[in-house]
């Protein structure tokens, strides 16, 4: 029989191989834990207290910056008309190109005076078409604004500063102003269109006609003119009778009488058609007859109204034949210059109509009349003088005949 106390003792080497087990499983059990610590460790702060997920982490320069540049500014490439341009086209378009396409939001550019017509966009150029055509000869300009307010780019440039360009457009017809006159009154002879005529106040349609003329007819209004003054008529033809015309139509309108034409002379013109406004004081022509005794014979509206004797020029300043229209009128005046000899005068006359550099029809206190006394110009007695000079307007022609 075994005694107890060999029952309840353990083995020496059983006990030391226990704790070597032990001590190994230890082992393997604390690298196994700090192998999946070290899987579920996570910086402070990059996920939410609790997580069981890691967040990927991202570091950035202490001292980031970004730089934006600003945008290019915008220019002018090119404006057609060219600056300066004359006989320009009088339904021409105008076009503007930039150095960069343009935003939609930008502002236009502005036509002066205001034309009716319309501005469009394309890309990086402007282009304005008008509805009607441009005025004869008048003077436009066409501003590109710069700015703040001023064109306004794609990428946002815009044109630093405001650029303007200017340009004038061509002429109207001869044709049309002798049609234009005729209608108005100014001149002796009628002109009847030949299909349905242009209403006055259609101003479109009015300006239109001035670069390109209806066809029509001419007739004398009067038959009692001389052979002289008919035979200066020419349709078309910008001769002195024509400017003669033109010269009466602008000492009636507030236009310098000097027979030019200017967008002025159309505007005025245009405007009297519309409004009605015609000549009230027919038409008239005078003759000088240089044969001894000589003479000034006055026209009006195809009649003679008045006949008076005249001195002209003397054979060392004589009186230029030819036809001249009266450029300048005044009630009177004291003349002053040199004599053939060389001594000087100074005379006052009186009811003047210059119609030649500084010769004039005018009242000369002369012991006689009919023979050549004077320096150049055509002298009247004083009842005769005072009588004429109404007739002698601006425009008047007034012919010198041998």
């Amino acid at each position: 029989m075994a005694s107890k106390s060999a029952r309840g003792s353990r083995s020496p080497l059983l006990v030391v191989g226990i704790v070597v087990l032990a001590f190994a499983l230890g082992a393997v059990t604390g690298a196994l834990v700090e192998h999946a610590t070290a899987h579920s460790a996570k910086p402070a702060g990059n996920a939410a207290a609790g997580s069981g997920t890691s967040a990927p982490t991202t570091s950035a320069p202490a001292s980031a910056t970004t730089t934006t540049s600003p945008p290019a500014p915008l220019s002018v490439a090119s404006v057609t008309p060219v600056d300066g341009s004359t006989d320009v086209a009088p339904n021409g378009a105008i076009t503007i190109s930039m150095s960069a396409p343009l935003s939609t939001a930008t502002p236009l550019p502005v036509l002066d005076p205001a034309t009716p017509g319309a501005w469009t966009t394309s890309g990086s150029t402007f282009r304005f078409v008008p509805t009607t055509d441009f005025m004869p000869l008048s003077n436009l300009s066409v501003t590109v604004p710069g700015g703040t307010a001023g064109i306004l780019g794609q990428g946002g440039g815009r044109l630093a500063e405001s650029v303007t360009e200017r340009f004038q457009v061509a002429n109207g017809s001869l044709v049309r102003i002798q049609q234009l006159l005729a209608l108005l009154d100014y001149s002796p002879l009628e002109w009847v269109p030949a299909g349905a005529p242009i209403s006055p106040t259609d101003t479109s349609a009015q300006v239109a006609a001035t670069y390109k003329p209806p066809g029509g007819n001419y007739k004398w209004r009067q038959r009692g003119w001389p052979v002289g003054l008919v035979t200066m008529w020419q349709p078309g033809v910008d001769n002195t009778f024509t400017r003669g015309l033109i010269m009466s139509f602008e000492a009636d309108h507030a236009l310098t009488p000097d027979g030019s034409v200017t967008a002025g002379l159309w505007s005025a013109m245009l405007g009297a058609l519309a409004s009605n406004t015609l000549n009230t004081g027919g038409y008239n022509y005078a003759v000088a007859n240089k044969t001894t005794p000589e003479s000034l014979t006055v026209y009006h509206d195809g009649a003679v109204v008045a006949t008076s004797p005249a001195n002209t020029g003397i054979g060392a300043s004589p009186t230029p034949d030819g036809t001249f229209p009266v450029y300048e009128r005044l009630r009177q005046q004291v003349m002053r210059c040199t004599n053939p000899g060389g001594s000087s005068y100074a005379d006052l006359v009186q009811y003047i109509a210059y119609f030649h550099g500084n010769d004039a029809v005018h009242y000369m206190n002369r012991a006689d009349y009919g023979i050549p006394q004077s320096l150049g110009c055509v002298e009247l007695p004083l009842t005769d003088a005072a009588r004429i000079w109404p007739y002698l307007a601006y425009g008047t022609l007034v012919t010198i005949i041998n």
